[in-house]
C-alpha cells in the first residue's frame, strides 16, 4: 500500500502539481507530473462523483493507490504525481487501469524532462 508520507494531501500541493506540471491523458485517467526537488516522490488522487457512487470511487482509489505504490519507487526522486480518474475508470479492469496510469506517467515525465 502507499505509505502515508508518500501521499499528497494539501490542496496547495495538488494545485501546484496540476497547474505547473506536465499532463498526459489516457482513456481512464489524466496524470499530472511535476518535479519538486524534494527527497521523496509523492502521489495524490482525484476521483470525482462523475466516476460513480461512494463504493465505486473508493474501489477506484484503492486500485490507483496500489498501482502508484509500485510505480513511485521507479520514478526520479522528488516527483509529484496527481492521478485524476475519469468515468471509464469505474468499469476498467485492474490491468487496463495499470497500463493507462503507467503509460500516462511515462509520457508526462518525458514532457517534464524536456
Amino acid at each position: 500500500m502507499l505509505p502515508a508520507d508518500s501521499r499528497l494531501t494539501s490542496s496547495t500541493d495538488f494545485q501546484k502539481v496540476m497547474r505547473h506540471g506536465a499532463r498526459a491523458g489516457r482513456n481512464t485517467v489524466v496524470v499530472h507530473v511535476a518535479l519538486t526537488g524534494d527527497a521523496k516522490s509523492m502521489a495524490g488522487f482525484a476521483v470525482s462523483r462523475a466516476v460513480g457512487g461512494a463504493v465505486v470511487r473508493n474501489r477506484v482509489k484503492r486500485r490507483l493507490r496500489a498501482i502508484m505504490s509500485e510505480a513511485l519507487p521507479t520514478l526520479p526522486a522528488g516527483t509529484a504525481v496527481v492521478v485524476r480518474a475519469l468515468p471509464p475508470a469505474a468499469v476498467a479492469s485492474f490491468g487496463s487501469l495499470d497500463a493507462d496510469v503507467r503509460g500516462a506517467v511515462g509520457q508526462a515525465l518525458t514532457k517534464v524532462s524536456a
